[in-house]
């Protein structure tokens, strides 16, 4: 698989099969995604990779947190800009629509809606997963780092026949996981990670989502 392919067929998968991810191939990619470009090369991101025994107990410590108090704990960043603007605003509920209308859950079903987001906190049953963290004293430019790591790793995941779906949804959560990780506390939760084979036979992993025109967002001058 050459690197266009791995970016042509990389996507959010949402339902994952129980088949098993090697530990020696992650510990691969994990560690070659490292070569990914960093400012200053301070190479901020700092993981947290599960599976097993440890991310079972995860799952359930989640399940039960979710059923007991949903609240989110108290946020440390702004996943979306507060009344986001187009095109950004349309692109984002496009998404959430195409989906949900994959999974025959209308607008009017909100229970459905809510179970299929808790998913997200079960790594929709992927059997391997990562947290990614950045010390609190990072400034932007070294978030824009784990974003570039990120997508290398997915990437190099790609190539080796896995699938992933990021989740910046275990960031309204990050009290939780610590107490389940116990990373230093200069550490701050960034996102979370699924990783694994698709379920071929899951409609909501046929959602590809659309991608704006090269006009709407390139200008080239003198090229």
């Amino acid at each position: 698989m050459n690197v266009t392919e791995a970016v042509n067929t990389r996507r959010s998968v949402r339902a994952f099969l129980d088949t098993p991810v090697s530990g020696e191939v992650l510990r691969e990619a994990v560690a070659l995604a490292a070569r990914s470009a960093s400012g200053g090369n301070l190479q901020p991101w700092r993981l947290y990779v599960l599976g097993g025994d440890t991310l079972t107990d995860l799952k359930a410590r989640m399940q039960k947190r979710l059923a007991t108090g949903p609240t989110s704990d108290p946020t440390e960043y702004e996943i979306y800009p507060p009344d986001l603007w187009e095109p950004h605003r349309t692109e984002r509920y496009a998404v959430g629509e195409e989906m949900y209308a994959l999974l025959g859950t209308p607008r009017t079903d909100k229970a459905g809606r809510m179970r299929q987001f808790a998913r997200n906190f079960q790594f929709f049953d992927a059997p391997a997963a990562l947290f990614c963290y950045v010390d609190r004293r990072m400034g932007r430019p070294q978030w824009s780092d784990l974003g570039m790591y990120l997508q290398t790793l997915m990437l190099l995941l790609r190539e080796r026949g896995l699938d992933s779906c990021p989740q910046e949804c275990w960031s309204v959560y990050p009290k939780t996981i610590a107490e389940f990780l116990q990373p230093p506390e200069e550490l701050m939760l960034f996102c979370g990670m699924a990783i694994g084979y698709a379920d071929p036979d899951a409609p909501v992993n046929s959602l590809r989502t659309r991608r704006l025109p090269l006009d709407q967002f390139a200008t080239f001058r003198g090229i």
